[in-house]
């Protein structure tokens, strides 16, 4: 499934423009006027990235970042600021509270979706070297393609260790099992949903105790969850 952009800015011809050109290059987008109605969308769905304006009605561009990078399933959104403003000190301080990009008014929109492919693979590649530990009891390390519970090493295949990978990738997230099947083997292979389930299933039994972290979703999906 495309990557999910969310958009976030006052100005209905820029959020437009933007929207326009991120569904060309083939992005699915979200967009919002307003800091409070994309609070809302977060209680639903987590985008793959954030493209923020600073300068907001209702929330500061900037409290909406700290905000995101103070909770623990929203901060690894990666964000790209997008303001008019072109003082030094704003870049510098939207940079030091995590934002990952800084794109000024006026903009080129080819630009700003190059830069968008930029931070997704960054992103991709800093979300699969990363060590993840969940409850205490489980482990996973990317790098070295290694699963432990509760100091024991895990044994598995390399499909199920790519599902638990891809849950981890976003606690609390819920995947369906097309987003998995296509993370797993792509659009152009035809794989039956059902494999999905069998692997899952596999899977919690290889991880004994820490199985219960992944959570079944009825006619939704799966999630791993504490």
């Amino acid at each position: 499934m495309n990557k999910l952009i969310a958009v976030v800015d006052d100005e209905p011809d820029i959020l437009e423009l933007v929207s326009l050109h991120l569904k060309n290059a083939g992005f699915r987008v979200k967009e919002f006027l307003d800091g409070e109605s994309f609070y809302r969308f977060l209680d639903t769905q987590i985008p793959d990235l954030l493209i923020l304006d600073l300068m907001l009605p209702d929330i500061d561009g900037l409290e909406i970042c700290k905000y995101l990078k103070r909770k623990e399933e929203l901060a690894e959104i990666p964000i790209i600021m997008l303001t008019a403003k072109s003082e030094e000190t704003d870049k510098l301080l939207g940079l030091e509270l995590g934002a990952d990009d800084y794109v000024t008014k006026p903009f080129s929109p080819k630009e700003l979706v190059a830069r968008v492919r930029a931070v997704l693979r960054r992103q991709k590649q800093k979300v699969e070297n990363k060590k993840i530990e969940i409850g205490n009891i489980l482990v996973i390390d990317p790098q070295k393609f290694e699963v432990f519970v509760e100091g024991e090493k895990i044994e598995l295949t390399t499909t199920e260790f790519k599902i638990l990978q891809l849950l981890a990738s976003k606690i609390g997230w819920i995947y369906n099992r097309e987003q998995i099947l296509d993370y797993l083997w792509g659009k152009e292979k035809v794989v039956l949903d059902r494999t999905v389930d069998v692997h899952i299933k596999n899977l919690r039994t290889k991880l004994g105790k820490a199985g219960k972290f992944i959570k079944n979703i009825r006619g939704v999906g799966y999630k791993l969850a504490v």
